[in-house]
């Protein structure tokens, strides 16, 4: 069997019936209170009709003053969990695992949207950010394992940490940011420790099968490669997780850092031992070859963002033709509209994607 077809078994938690993953989208279609809209809905579920082994909805926010993006989910309160019960049970009925992603944005959130002065583990002036007090921290970790409890009874499978693109637990992880004096600034292990304190309190609060993944970004956001990789073998021999997500941006280029390159990005994870930990990545991975290209490369599965958006049924097009051409770009709206993307969605793909979307 082609390896993007093969079944996947985690040290936790089902199988995932193939190596495709809906990447953690930001698509602004939910309510401004965070509970989830019936647009959010349609457009993770036709990815699990599609075919996707596991489904992962968009970031959501796990405190209020953590929203990052306005239209964003929410996992902060206990009125989101109808919500996100409906669409876990809808994920299921069409044999995809189902993930929520759990996040912060930290600096990154703008005031005019949480109403109020960001956040971020130390005092920041470029952003405005005041930095967190040690009380806050711990608030901060056991809201992220509250909010993993409300999935959990919501009936997902698991969350994912959201450790990347310079959002709060990556400006914990930065030397540059984080300027803190205690337990959690300073050494590695110190600026790392909110990540690993979450994942124990989550391993211990929620159910034995409960899935943890977390992501990171290998570079870019202040961080260090030689650290993320050393941060990242450390997590997939811990025994405490099921999956790691390396956020690669290019899942084929050189890492930007030249002490670096040489060498792959991605081949700094995939040489890695990772016990029984499951590897993946996301990046710039478009077309059918693209994928099997990847997949040659080592890893355990992969993630598509924007070849999900074009096509909601990518992995059933797969099975049934593994030469089939993806859709060429631009596209119209109407077509995006066929995929399950609302109009809200559809102007932020124009926003950020211009070149991606005819007129």
């Amino acid at each position: 069997m082609n390896s993007l077809l093969a079944p996947l078994t985690f040290r936790r938690g089902p199988a995932m019936k193939n190596r495709f993953m809906l990447a953690p989208l930001t698509n602004t279609q939910s309510h401004e209170d965070g509970i989830l809209s019936d647009d959010e809905f349609n457009w993770l579920t036709m990815r699990a009709q599609g075919g996707f082994g596991l489904t992962m909805t968009c970031a959501a926010h796990v405190q209020e003053v953590g929203k990052g993006f306005p239209g964003q989910l929410g996992v902060w309160a206990d009125d989101h969990i109808p919500g996100l019960t409906r669409l876990a049970q809808e994920i299921r009925g069409h044999n995809s695992l189902s993930i929520v992603q759990l996040h912060h944005a930290g600096m990154r959130s703008p005031a005019e949207i949480i109403g109020t002065q960001p956040l971020c583990p130390s005092d920041d002036s470029k952003s405005g950010a005041r930095g967190l007090s040690h009380a806050e921290v711990e608030r901060l970790i056991e809201d992220f394992i509250a909010a993993a409890k409300r999935a959990e009874l919501a009936g997902y499978d698991g969350v994912e940490l959201h450790g990347a693109h310079g959002y709060i637990l990556c400006q914990f992880f930065s030397a540059e940011t984080n300027k803190r004096t205690d337990e959690f600034g300073g050494s590695l292990a110190n600026r790392y420790r909110i990540l690993f304190q979450i994942i124990d309190g989550v391993r211990a609060q929620c159910r034995d099968d409960f899935m943890i993944g977390v992501r990171l970004s290998p570079e870019r956001f202040g961080l260090d490669l030689s650290e993320v990789v050393t941060i990242a073998e450390q997590l997939m021999t811990s025994g405490q997780i099921e999956f790691l997500d390396m956020s690669l941006w290019d899942s084929f280029k050189e890492p930007e850092d030249p002490q670096y390159k040489g060498r792959e990005l991605i081949d700094y994870f995939t040489a890695l031992t990772r016990g029984d930990t499951r590897l993946g990545v996301a990046g710039n991975i478009r077309s059918a070859r693209d994928a099997e290209a990847i997949m040659d490369r080592g890893i355990d599965w992969l993630m598509l963002g924007r070849a999900a958006m074009w096509q909601h049924d990518f992995p059933d097009l797969y099975a049934k033709d593994k030469e089939f051409e993806s859709v060429e770009l631009p596209v119209t709206r109407a077509y995006l509209l066929s995929q399950g993307l609302s109009n809200r969605f559809i102007d932020y793909v124009k926003q950020g994607w211009p070149k991606y979307v005819e007129d």
